[in-house]
């Protein structure tokens, strides 16, 4: 089949300006739930976009982790992601759930989480992720297979009898949401979009996009 005859109707749901919250974080909460509960695949998966140090935008796939005032993520400080956060504190975030055909776009600044809650996060996860922290020296050049697997050794012996601490160059970041949008497929591509943009007064203004 090609490319151009690829082809779906969006017809499962609608998306009506008078039925969401006043608030997009309490909005988000509302389709989370309900992409949780119709047990929608990699149901936190969300593609982190920022600006590369190179000038061109950057995305790659990233897990929600937690959802208080923001979008929580962890990863390495160090990492591609970590230095062009570094530089440009600014990025989006793009959910997308097919099987409810709904899609949220995300716009923000992002911090960094407190190392209080950086620590808990990473005594919560398994040993074997815990050691990966410490193995990969994220977005560089290796050699090859083995010689990840020679740092993996390495930390094992490590912490063979001590406990796994946090890395100091690993840790959380929180995205502070500017604009959200939240798109629902409907029939003929007349899609339903409301959109929330914050203002300087912290309100939020909601109002309906052309498809």
């Amino acid at each position: 089949m090609k490319l151009s005859e690829i082809r779906k109707e969006y017809t499962i749901k609608s998306l009506d300006f008078n039925d969401v919250s006043f608030d997009p974080l309490q909005q988000f909460r509302v389709w989370l739930d309900e992409a949780i509960d119709s047990e929608v695949p990699e149901v936190n998966a969300m593609c982190l976009s920022t600006l590369g140090l190179n000038g061109f935008p950057n995305a790659r796939i990233v897990l929600l982790k937690e959802l208080d005032h923001g979008f929580v993520f962890f990863t390495n400080y160090e990492s591609e992601k970590g230095q062009e956060i570094a530089a440009n504190p600014k990025a989006s975030l793009t959910f997308f759930w097919p099987d409810l055909e709904r899609q949220v776009r995300i716009m923000g600044e992002i911090e960094k989480v407190s190392a209080q809650e950086s620590d808990a996060y990473f005594n919560s996860r398994p040993k074997g992720s815990q050691l990966g922290a410490w193995t990969s020296p994220q977005s560089q050049i290796i050699e090859n297979r083995e010689e990840l697997n020679s740092r993996l050794e390495s930390m094992e012996k490590r912490f063979s009898t001590e406990p796994i601490s946090r890395p100091p160059h690993w840790g959380g970041y929180r995205l502070l949401p500017i604009r959200v949008e939240f798109w629902q497929g409907r029939p003929s591509r007349l899609h339903d979009r409301i959109c929330y943009q914050k203002q300087a007064k912290g309100n939020w203004d909601i109002f309906r996009l052309a498809p």
